[in-house]
């Protein structure tokens, strides 16, 4: 079984607390495994892939990929520490300086649907969120995967996260469902890329606009429509904003891709047939980066680089 159906059976199997930006942790975790998410995990295998090629791990024709290959084996379970700021940092670090596994910080990673199988795979992960209840559920899971000494809870905010995990600390960065729900985007997304080092990569996972207001018209909603797309001028977030955030503070983005494009408008029942979900699957990929399908997907993943130096 691959690490991603893995991580849905848990899903399936639990039902768990509300995560710090307001998404369940059950509802983060079941778009985690499902169609629209697994492309981001496949793109984090291949950007994990190319960090970390020269110290050996996660090499090319390693079997350590994270969500699309076999899962790691012999990871034993220790127990999950719930790390202060200073340990958390320390080890990241650790893991950078002995030329180890990659690190990986997760922010508002609430139960581990992506960290988890980053861990999994041999990464050190930290995952910073506010709910204490997420967290607690991300203990249980990493315990029962038997990589509770590669996972690093930190209960803290976004908004001071380089304080609390430290500056130019890790190999990857993830910010997927998070820049939502603050209320000053720039000041935020620099925290965030105080966090990735020289060469790291950063992962952003956004709503897009653009699909609200075709829901809205779909919907019947009509004048709902026409008012979402009256606010696309005015707003705060969109990928132009994040890429010229990117720009600003140093990163080059290399890939952007549209999540969910036709995910939402295949009825349920079209889904039982026999393939019907892989059919899916193989046609999300295919028009993931083709214009203009990816232009109107729920979610857009952009994944930039730190400029060295």
């Amino acid at each position: 079984m691959s690490v991603v159906a893995d991580s849905v059976a848990l899903v399936q199997s639990d039902a768990v607390g509300t995560g710090r930006f307001g998404h369940t942790a059950r509802s983060r975790d079941a778009l985690a495994g499902h169609g629209r998410y697994g492309l981001v995990g496949q793109v984090l295998d291949d950007a994990i892939a190319s960090l970390s090629s020269v110290a050996g791990s996660f090499g090319p024709g390693s079997d350590d990929t994270v969500f699309g290959g076999p899962q790691s084996t012999g990871l034993q379970s220790s127990g999950l520490q719930s790390s202060g700021l200073q340990s958390s940092a320390s080890q990241s670090s650790a893991s950078q300086s002995s030329g180890g596994k990659p690190s990986v910080l997760d922010c508002g990673g609430g139960s581990g649907s992506f960290a988890v199988p980053l861990a999994r795979a041999g990464a050190t992960v930290t995952v910073v969120d506010i709910s204490a209840d997420a967290l607690a559920t991300l203990r249980r899971r990493a315990a029962e995967a038997g990589i509770a000494d590669r996972v690093h809870a930190v209960q803290g905010d976004i908004e001071s996260l380089a304080d609390v995990v430290g500056v130019r600390t890790f190999d990857v960065v993830l910010a997927h469902g998070v820049l939502e729900a603050v209320d000053e985007l720039g000041p935020v997304f620099a925290q965030l890329a105080r966090t990735v080092r020289p060469g790291g990569l950063l992962s952003v996972l956004i709503g897009n606009p653009v699909a609200v207001v075709l829901a809205r018209a779909l919907a019947g909603e009509l004048a709902a429509a026409r008012d979402e797309l009256a606010l696309l001028d005015d707003l705060a977030l969109d990928p132009a904003a994040i890429r010229a955030l990117c720009t600003e503070h140093g990163f080059d983005v290399e890939q952007a891709h549209g999540i969910g494009v036709f995910t939402d408008l295949v009825p349920g029942a079209a889904l039982d047939a026999p393939g019907a979900r892989e059919e899916l699957v193989a046609l999300e990929a295919a028009c993931a980066t083709r214009s203009p399908f990816a232009d109107i997907a729920v979610r857009v993943h952009l994944l930039a680089r730190r400029v060295a130096g």
